[in-house]
């Protein structure tokens, strides 16, 4: 057993599961409902249960490492993880299918307790660096999932996606057992209550995860509204679809990239507030644009990247500005952060589709991510008044 901290890569694993369980297999999500003579609603537990599951994970993951420790949290979710994925490839009932897909749920803790691993290891300004740089690396995962469960589905069969989960989670149980070493600090005396209540009251860390999940917030509204805008407005095939998703990813993690060098040297402050001005900036122009009678494509997409640029600069920021508040509870911070940003992504998902379904046109889809943006701009600089009025740097 392994006494010293992990290396970054292991936190990349660790990070990006969590995204490529969620995505991996939804190329192959009709093939899998009638292979399991089960209906659409039923299947859909299978992506909406399983982002239920993993918040709640989320906030039950943190808080249980701030107590026993981040590696026993880690190994035994990751333990879960490889059975639920073993159960899945070996369900012949829908039922219990889902049942273990919701199990993979437990992955989660490699989300939250990544960022609490950093935090541990790191003050807050190399932090926020290191975690740029998972960041950016999680940043693919999304982009390639999908491309690898087609591949998987065309070629082997749906099974087989879930088969590699039970591999990446064996992988990963035998990387965490020889590389994580606990980085809780030892001889910490125990929690109290009162010390989970001094962070809930805390809105120097609501600003932050407002942000964080505000931020995020206008990607969900994107992702979720682009498809209605580009077919039903400018008749777009699949293909331009996909290429002009991919623009606030790739921004996103140029941004990322970008935090990852400078965060060290500027600190939290700067470049959360950089990064949201980049984002309303960019995307305002674009909503100008379009009202003033430019309807191209380019622009939505151009905009968009902005946004995903902004989002680089910030998340990793703010995440870190989140777990720094009570170093001793970053396991918990961690995890409300993420699960804020889940019920945020969740919340604006089903007004954007709402929305777009009555009026799938670019200027309100525009319209609603930069009202997004501009309430994570306000949480912002929030946050970083809040810092400089307690006395830090930022």
């Amino acid at each position: 057993m392994t006494r010293t901290p992990p290396h970054l890569a292991t936190l990349v694993l660790l990070t990006a599961l969590p995204v490529v369980t969620l995505n991996m297999f939804l190329p192959s999500l009709p093939a899998m409902t009638r292979a399991l003579q089960a209906t659409e609603a039923h299947m859909a537990w299978v992506v909406s249960g399983y982002m239920v599951l993993t918040a709640l994970m989320q906030l039950a993951l943190g808080p249980l490492s701030d107590r026993i420790g981040r590696r026993p949290v880690i190994l035994s979710a990751l333990g879960v993880y490889t059975l639920a994925s073993l159960g899945c490839v070996l369900a012949r009932d829908a039922n219990l299918f889902i049942a273990f897909r919701l199990l993979q749920g437990a992955i989660a803790a490699g989300t939250v307790l990544s960022a609490a691993i950093i935090r541990d290891m790191f003050d807050p300004r190399h932090a926020a660096g290191r975690m740029g740089t998972v960041s950016a690396s999680m940043a693919l995962a999304p982009m390639l999932g999908p491309t690898i469960g087609g591949f998987l589905d065309s070629v082997i069969g749906w099974r087989a996606i879930f088969g590699l989960y039970a591999a990446l989670g064996a992988a990963g149980l035998v990387l965490c057992w020889l590389d994580l070493g606990e980085t809780l600090k030892p001889g910490k005396r125990r929690l109290r209550a009162g010390d989970y209540g001094a962070l809930l009251r805390s809105a120097r860390f609501w600003a932050y995860t407002a942000t964080g999940g505000l931020s995020l917030g206008s990607f969900y509204v994107f992702i979720s509204g682009v498809s209605f805008v580009a077919v039903d407005y400018w008749h777009l095939s699949s293909l331009w679809i996909g290429l002009g998703t991919g623009s606030i990813t790739a921004g996103f993690i140029l941004g990322a990239l970008i935090t990852a060098r400078m965060a060290p040297r500027l600190g939290l402050g700067p470049l959360i507030i950089a990064g949201r001005c980049v984002a309303v900036l960019g995307v305002g122009l674009g909503f100008l644009l379009f009202w003033g009678g430019a309807t191209s494509p380019l622009v939505l997409f151009g905009c968009t990247l902005s946004a995903g640029f902004g989002n680089g600069l910030t998340v990793a920021n703010a995440a870190t500005g989140a777990v720094s508040v009570r170093p001793d509870l970053a396991g918990t911070a961690s995890s409300l952060f993420g699960a804020f940003g889940m019920g945020m992504g969740a919340a604006l998902t089903a007004l954007t589709l709402q929305a777009v379904a009555a009026h799938p046109t670019p200027g309100l889809l525009l319209g609603v991510i930069l009202t997004v943006l501009v309430l994570a701009l306000a949480a912002g600089i929030a946050a970083v008044w809040l810092e400089r009025r307690a006395g830090n740097a930022g």
